[in-house]
């Protein structure tokens, strides 16, 4: 039997990179899924992540949220339990950054990279708690929260203050969660991908940025986005039963090195 029969995930972030490949394959083990981003169409190309789910003959609907706006995660939520009826995964995963050290980071730049990474962070796993307290557990636990961190909240993301900040933030905010609700019998994890090669542009992409990853990875290969999307969900799954306030480090052991 798939691993989430029944189940109600949201996942932000996920037209396109880590948060489409954890909402195809949570869709893929049995979760209707609520696609939220600012955007539909992936920047990989292609189909749009709600799309290739419908397809394979799951169950999604895209819904154009800003994480960064109370109203619109509040809206969010409210339209995902009207149509599903209660919500029991939340992957918080959208994330933008400036790449730019202190100096070179302008207030705007601070105040956008924070609203979004950890203000947005707050906003999503406030309203799922919110939610997920209003409802009957099912084998002892009334929700998950995943939270998609990074090894740049335990070490330093050189030259990108306001992102590395942002991802120690959630770190934090998601032992502060695991502790503060297990009462509510709400299991929140984060996860924190290494260097894993997605389709979007820019510095990540950078040659010698790419070569340094290499180097720095012991394992023989980067990540690719369905590495994260397993870590997400045995998270996501009835397998973590007494799994709560973790940093999953999914990174090929670059951090153990």
């Amino acid at each position: 039997m798939p691993l989430l029969t029944d189940k109600v995930a949201i996942v932000t972030g996920a037209s396109s990179g880590i948060g489409r490949a954890i909402a195809l394959k949570l869709a893929a083990e049995g979760a209707s899924v609520v696609i939220a981003d600012t955007v539909e169409p992936p920047i990989e190309g292609g189909e749009s992540t709600a799309n290739l789910i419908e397809q394979a003959g799951g169950t999604a609907i895209h819904l154009e949220t800003d994480i960064a706006q109370w109203n619109a995660v509040d809206a969010l939520v409210a339209a995902t339990v009207a149509r599903f009826g209660r919500l029991d995964v939340i992957v918080n995963n959208a994330a933008i950054y400036t790449s730019t050290n202190l100096l070179e980071t302008s207030p705007e730049q601070w105040n956008r990279v924070i609203g979004v990474n950890l203000t947005g962070f707050f906003h999503c796993c406030k309203r799922a708690v919110m939610q997920m307290r209003t409802q009957a557990p099912v084998n002892d636990v009334r929700g998950r929260i995943i939270n998609i961190s990074s090894q740049h909240g335990m070490v330093a993301c050189p030259g990108d203050l306001p992102y590395s900040v942002s991802k120690g933030g959630i770190v934090q905010m998601t032992r502060q969660i695991a502790v503060d609700h297990a009462d509510d019998l709400i299991v929140c994890n984060a996860i924190a991908p290494g260097k894993i090669i997605t389709g979007k542009p820019g510095v990540a992409n950078d040659p010698d940025a790419l070569d340094y990853s290499r180097r720095r990875t012991p394992w023989p290969r980067l990540g690719a986005p369905s590495d994260v999307a397993g870590a997400a969900l045995f998270l996501a799954s009835d397998m973590a039963s007494y799994v709560t306030g973790i940093n999953l480090m999914v990174d090929g052991g670059w951090m153990a090195g």
